[in-house]
């Protein structure tokens, strides 16, 4: 788990309205959401036919 050394910012009735985070803290949190994004769509796509590199050339010249 990551650590967060975080301040709560205050409106004038002292309800809280935002958080402020080291930006090392922040910028692992993207990572992490990255990372997890990324392992979820290969865990998606897992089973999908694969291409040979010839055939992923190909199919990739015919995109443009």
């Amino acid at each position: 788990m990551i650590e967060l050394h975080k301040n709560i910012v205050l409106d004038e009735n002292q309800k809280p309205i935002a958080v402020q985070i080291p930006i090392e803290e922040f910028e692992r949190m993207e990572e992490v959401i990255e990372n997890y994004g990324l392992a979820k769509l290969m865990d998606e796509v897992a089973d999908d036919e694969q291409l040979s590199v010839h055939e992923a050339k190909q199919f990739y010249r015919s995109l443009k």
